[in-house]
């Protein structure tokens, strides 16, 4: 078996409701968009047929790739893990020595790391920085933007 992913209960439920979807909806309307294009003539010079086409399996792609990482996820649960280290679903709040600035982020896997929402993944040059650290510890670590000294100020349970 491949490496396993990690993910909180409410990550799986979204990527399978997502699943659900493309596998229901998503292709019904894909067959009606493909019966569409295929209603306009001749196949062999049908660009909207060959788009439609394109478009199906890329769908399919998707699909694949979920069914894929919903058979390798494994759930974790915040209480699983210490509150006093760095750890996946571990909240926590730095301070940039750069910026002078306070962040916080939540350590996530790459399937729900989201930068918007402050979710980062633990597999980025950060999370990775981040993990095993307690408050109180000053690292650097190498980002896209260069070398950043961080303090951890806060760990905290993210769920």
């Amino acid at each position: 078996m491949s490496n396993p992913i990690y993910m909180t209960k409410e990550g799986l439920t979204k990527i399978e409701e997502e699943l659900r979807y493309l596998k229901t909806k998503g292709r019904h309307e894909m067959a009606a968009k493909i019966a569409y294009a295929r209603s306009h003539g001749d196949l062999s010079e049908n660009a909207d047929y060959d788009a439609a086409k394109h478009e199906q399996e890329l769908l399919e792609m998707r699909i694949a790739k979920f069914e894929e990482t919903i058979s390798k996820v494994q759930v974790i649960d915040p209480k699983d893990f210490p509150d006093d280290k760095i750890y996946i679903l571990s909240k926590v709040k730095l301070k940039n020595y750069k910026t002078s600035k306070e962040i916080e982020y939540t350590l996530v896997s790459a399937e729900e790391a989201d930068f918007a929402a402050n979710k980062i993944a633990v597999t980025s040059p950060l999370g990775k920085a981040l993990l095993g650290k307690k408050v109180g510890d000053v690292f650097e670590t190498k980002v896209p933007a260069g070398v950043i000294k961080y303090e951890v100020l806060e760990i905290s349970k993210s769920f």
